[in-house]
């Protein structure tokens, strides 16, 4: 099973559902994979995935621990739970350019987990890819977890 995740952000992740709607129709993805989407309040829909606007915490860890491989947005709280599961994942940053979320922490994350070599898409390039030749980086996800730092 697949699992992509945009999160909990209130504010619409349409960008990542296009370049999943794209990489779908080039069959990038596994004609016979279950392909899970938490699409929270995206406007966009990849067709023929099975799609839940919203998850329980519970849910989710389920489905991350089933999941062969996880596409996610790139939020401190996500990044804590990756950990626990043992699938391969690419981390998809929200920009606060294309009104995706508030503030640059998760540009700035992406970056610096990118440095330590977690996978990291900038662009549907990057997650084809990713697909292609799925790895996941042995260098653990470290997250500022102080008042300070901002979660989204």
């Amino acid at each position: 099973m697949i699992l992509i995740s945009v999160g909990t952000e209130s504010r619409a992740f349409d960008r990542l559902m296009q370049w999943v709607e794209l990489l779908l129709k080039r069959e990038f993805f596994p004609k016979d994979e279950e392909i899970v989407v938490h699409c929270g309040q995206g406007t966009t829909l990849p067709s023929g995935v099975v799609a839940y606007p919203t998850l329980s915490h519970e849910k989710l860890r389920g489905l991350l621990h089933n999941a062969r491989l996880i596409i996610t947005h790139c939020g401190h709280d996500i990044t804590s739970l990756l950990e626990e599961s043992s699938a391969t994942y690419i981390l998809v940053p929200r920009s606060p350019e294309l009104g995706e979320c508030e503030g640059a922490c998760q540009i700035n994350l992406a970056a610096t987990l990118a440095q330590s070599g977690v996978p990291v898409a900038w662009s549907p390039g990057d997650l084809v890819r990713f697909i292609a030749s799925p790895y996941r980086s042995n260098v653990p996800i470290q997250v500022d977890r102080s008042p300070a730092s901002s979660r989204t």
